[in-house]
């Protein structure tokens, strides 16, 4: 497959990890978010992060997020 036959790469990362509370994205301890993976496309961390919801279901303050990364890569190099 040559470079002009290869889908474009969104980069999307997995996290999740217990809230201090249930009306704000605040985690209860950083060190403790779990990095589920990096993923190529939308729908590929979509599947990953619905995977690890309904597996923490019975935990109300579990919570994973999608976070669009190749939004926050900067393609010319310069950083924020």
């Amino acid at each position: 497959m040559t470079d002009q036959n290869v889908p474009p790469q969104l980069l999307h990362i997995v996290i999740g990890g217990e809230l201090r509370h249930l009306n704000e994205p605040v985690f209860r301890d950083v060190s403790q978010v779990e990095f589920v993976g990096a993923f190529g496309s939308y729908e590929e961390a979509k599947k990953a992060w619905k995977a690890r919801a309904q597996a923490t279901v019975d935990n109300a303050h579990m919570r994973y997020f999608i976070l669009h990364a190749h939004k926050l890569i900067d393609p010319r190099g310069e950083g924020v």
